[in-house]
């Protein structure tokens, strides 16, 4: 089931897409003290270079794995305008939403205690910025084959998947240009 079905318009603002969203309480971050949910949002983002496409990995530790970007879901905060948020101060560049590519569920500990973490990732179109990403240790624009293989985790794997056929329907229905 996807709930990211309106159609996108062609105007030229990057928030577009994440204004549909933003009322939404279920996709903010749930800080109580009975129920503590951690609500992540994964960036898809793609570009098509020199008759490639191509997605971005990034590192963010010096030992750590390749990954779809990921950013905390600030309190108050969409899933939709945190990975807005990710592409445009980390990145340092301008992208556009076009569909959720999906979603899973997942527990980790912080200070002792198990909490639950949902994952929301969406497709992301970069459409312009600087070609230097600085909020990212080491980044890497690769094709979608490398890109799979680069990630470690079967869960990215998936999602890098799932990505790619919604993106390919999503390119089926909608007459806009990507460009």
């Amino acid at each position: 089931m996807r709930w990211f079905r309106k159609p996108i318009l062609e105007r030229d603002n990057r928030f577009d897409s994440c204004i549909l969203r933003l009322n939404d309480k279920r996709h903010r971050m749930i800080n109580n003290k009975n129920n503590q949910q951690m609500s992540i949002g994964g960036a898809i983002v793609f570009r098509d270079f020199r008759g490639k496409r191509q997605f971005l990995l990034v590192r963010t530790k010096e030992d750590g794995d390749w990954e779809i970007p990921k950013v905390i879901v600030r309190k108050g905060e969409s899933s939709v305008r945190s990975v807005i948020r990710l592409t445009s101060e980390q990145g340092g560049m301008t992208t556009r939403v076009l569909e959720e590519a999906g979603r899973f569920t997942a527990t980790t500990v912080l200070n002792g205690k198990s909490v639950p973490q949902k994952f929301y990732y969406y497709i992301l179109l970069q459409k312009g910025g600087s070609s230097e990403l600085i909020g990212f240790l080491e980044y890497k624009w690769l094709e979608y084959g490398e890109a799979v293989k680069r990630v470690p985790l079967k869960r990215e794997k998936e999602m890098f998947k799932l990505g790619r056929e919604v993106l390919k329907q999503w390119e089926k229905t909608h007459k806009i240009k990507l460009y």
